[in-house]
């Protein structure tokens, strides 16, 4: 569990987040709680819960990114998944429980790719001399009763030291890649399964079953062989050692155990499963919806192929543009389950003027070096960036507020000609002032049936 200070995870989130210091707090007091958990009396530790948080505001203000930068930061689990994806038990549609069963295959894959990582010296090793004996196949031996004569094979006498110095000098060749040219005849898996169709209005993963495994056991594993060059073949036989090398059971365990300890679930739009009273048609699964997502949120066992987990301590970030509804109108019950929430601030041009500039992935950087692989150095001036910015927020205000999101429209529209032509462009340096950026998107923005379509 990372033990960074809340003023710390608040510093690491500034990096790449504009704004939004409520909900940057609030994120980062609900981290610091779990490590805090983890410092209680054992006896104690199970009864805390974690305090889930709902973030309140218009989309492209930063909620997801804030939840995706807080897991990465702590190296935490990390799903997430659009609330409206989920329907009442009965209806066509992903059952909740599939994302915890999302999040568990997640990340026994990530601690599985560490693993191959880990040990991939020792698998490579374990490969090299696979591919040597490949490379260079045992003398045949004599049956009993014939002679060199009756099976017109030469015997020569060989020592053991001169068969060790010619396997040898092969490795050293086959590390120097001067035999990279040469093909090895190779045993792969043929991955060539049947098909099987399953009609059913449930999807795979809300089956409890693996049919994949299940028919992997049942029907035999099909190799064939290939003609394969030496580095390919090499790549193959050094992931299958590491597959070998690697304790599946221990991995598996970890992970429940990371899932359980340290998840976090972002549960976007939860505002769309709230159906107005009184409403009939598509809202009729809505609160179903959110029946079926108090016990998990709440803490329950959810079963998987890998078994059972817990999601007592699972840290659950919703998130709504929460428009034409309010986040009293979830049902109480799920209230209760969210007893932090934080509204998320509209982005004005002084924070589109810092989301170009001033995070480690800012838009203007991201263009900038994009072209710079073309030979092209694209500087922008303060002016341009602030009419960027200006436009950006009107835009905003007569169309819908798509928050940080316009920019990306508007630095695509603006830098349109330098991106398509930068392979035949011959001036290398190109510089973009406040009046080019006027002149390139002055006839969309002033156009507000034309800028709804394009910007």
């Amino acid at each position: 569990m990372n033990s960074l200070k809340p003023s710390e995870i608040v510093i690491e989130l500034d990096k790449y987040i504009v704004g939004q210091h409520r909900a940057k707090r609030s994120v980062a007091i609900a981290l610091r709680n779990r490590w805090r958990r983890q410092q209680v009396a054992e006896d104690l530790r199970d009864e805390i819960a974690p305090k889930n948080i709902i973030l309140i505001g218009p989309t492209g203000v930063g909620k997801t990114e804030i939840a995706r930068r807080l897991s990465k930061l702590t190296d935490s689990p990390f799903y997430k998944v659009e609330a409206s994806k989920f329907t009442e038990v009965g209806y066509v549609g992903r059952d909740v429980e599939s994302m915890i069963r999302d999040l568990l295959e997640l990340t026994i894959n990530l601690l599985k790719t560490r693993e191959q990582d880990a040990i991939k010296p020792k698998a490579r090793a374990i490969a090299e001399e696979r591919m040597l004996d490949l490379l260079l196949p045992p003398k045949p031996r004599l049956q009993q009763g014939e002679t060199a004569r009756e099976t017109q094979l030469e015997v020569v006498t060989t020592g053991a030291d001169e068969s060790f110095s010619t396997r040898e000098k092969l490795r050293g060749m086959l590390r120097a890649g001067k035999l990279d040219t040469r093909y090895v005849d190779l045993d792969v898996p043929d991955r060539s399964m049947p098909t099987v169709e399953i009609f059913s209005n449930v999807g795979m993963e809300e089956m409890g079953i693996n049919f994949k495994d299940m028919l992997g056991g049942l029907l035999p594993k099909n190799t064939r062989r290939r003609k394969i060059k030496v580095p390919e073949a090499m790549e193959l036989l050094s992931l299958e050692e590491a597959q070998n090398l690697i304790d599946m059971d221990k991995v598996i365990r970890q992970a429940r155990e990371k899932v359980e300890q340290s998840g976090i679930i972002f549960l976007d739009e939860i505002d769309k499963i709230v159906g107005k009273s009184g409403s009939h048609g598509p809202d009729v699964s809505r609160e179903g919806v959110q029946r079926d997502l108090l016990p998990i949120v709440e803490g329950s066992t959810v079963t998987t192929k890998y078994g059972p987990v817990k999601t007592d301590h699972i840290l659950f970030i919703a998130s709504g543009a929460f428009h034409a509804i309010k986040p009293s109108d979830l049902i109480p019950e799920l209230q209760g389950r969210f007893p932090i929430r934080v509204e998320l601030d509209s982005l004005n041009r002084q924070d589109f003027f810092k989301i170009l500039t001033e995070p480690r992935n800012a838009l203007i950087l991201q263009y900038t070096e994009l072209l710079k692989t073309e030979g092209i150095d694209v500087v922008f001036e303060t002016s341009a960036i602030e009419r960027i910015a200006a436009i950006a927020e009107e835009v905003n205000t007569l169309t819908e507020n798509i928050g940080a999101r316009r920019l990306h429209t508007l630095m695509e529209c603006l830098l349109d000609d330098i991106l398509f032509d930068a392979p035949d462009l011959q001036e290398k340096k190109i510089v973009i002032d406040g009046d080019r950026v006027d002149s390139k998107l002055k006839a969309i923005k002033s156009n507000e049936d034309l800028s709804r379509y394009i910007l």
